[in-house]
């Protein structure tokens, strides 16, 4: 699946909307899962959060 979008801005940088239906297809509730995005040459990577405990920790110690 492929689907152009433009960014918004948002303060002094921008951001990307991501709508109900992909967000379905990640299995996604944005008011409590993380999710991970990970660059990979010049193709961004968005995926559901599964280590949230690894995050958390990594929270604890800033």
């Amino acid at each position: 699946m492929t689907i152009d979008r433009k960014l918004m801005r948002n303060g002094n940088g921008w951001a990307l909307s991501i709508n109900a239906t992909i967000l379905g297809l990640l299995d996604v509730n944005p008011e409590v899962d993380l999710i991970r995005y990970t660059m990979v040459k010049d193709k961004l990577i968005i995926q559901k959060c599964r280590d949230v405990k690894k995050y958390s920790n990594e929270q604890n110690n800033l």
